[in-house]
C-alpha cells in the first residue's frame, strides 16, 4: 500500500509530465509480457517517446483540469506514452504494436491539442507518416510533372531532326 506522501509525489510527477509534453497516448498494456515492456520502453525512448505505468485513479487525479473534454475510458492496466512531438508517442505505440504481432498493446485515447480524444482520433494520427516520409512525397509529386515534360519535349525534339 503506498503512503499519502508517495501518491502525492506521483501525481505531481504525472502532472509535470502531462504539462511538459505536446502529446499523450493512454494505452492499455493488460497481458504485455515483460521481455516486450521491456522493448517497447527501449524502442519509444530511441524515438524521444516516455512510458509511464500508473494506477488510474493517480492519473486520473493528474488529468484534472489539464484539457478540455472528457477523459475516454481507461479500461484495464493503463499507462500513458508522451513526448515533445504532436505525433510521436501514439506513432511510435502504433508501429510497435504492428512490428509485433502476437504483443497485446492498444491505444484507447489521449490528449492532442490541449483536449481529450478518442481512441479514432488517436489512430488517425498514429498512422500519418513521418515528416521525413512526407517530404519525399512531396518532392517526388514536384518531380514528376517536371519528368513528364523533359520526355514530351525529348519526344517533339526527336521527331523535328
Amino acid at each position: 500500500m503506498l503512503l499519502k506522501s508517495k501518491k502525492e509525489e506521483i501525481v505531481k510527477d504525472l502532472e509535470k509530465a502531462i504539462k511538459e509534453s505536446k502529446s499523450l497516448a493512454f494505452v492499455n498494456f493488460h497481458g504485455l509480457k515483460v521481455a516486450d515492456e521491456t522493448r517497447l520502453r527501449r524502442e519509444l525512448r530511441k524515438e524521444g517517446v516516455c512510458y509511464r505505468v500508473s494506477r488510474k485513479t493517480l492519473l486520473s487525479r493528474a488529468l484534472k483540469g489539464k484539457a478540455e473534454g472528457e477523459i475516454p475510458e481507461l479500461s484495464g492496466e493503463v499507462a500513458i506514452a508522451y513526448s515533445k512531438d504532436e505525433i510521436a508517442s501514439p506513432r511510435e505505440i502504433y508501429n510497435f504494436q504492428k512490428a509485433n504481432k502476437g504483443v497485446v498493446l492498444g491505444i484507447l485515447g489521449g490528449i492532442f491539442e490541449g483536449k481529450f480524444v478518442g481512441k479514432e482520433m488517436m489512430m488517425e494520427l498514429a498512422t500519418i507518416p513521418s515528416r521525413e516520409v512526407l517530404l519525399s512525397k512531396i518532392a517526388f509529386l514536384l518531380k514528376s510533372p517536371m519528368q513528364r515534360l523533359a520526355i514530351a519535349v525529348n519526344e517533339v525534339a526527336k521527331k523535328k531532326v
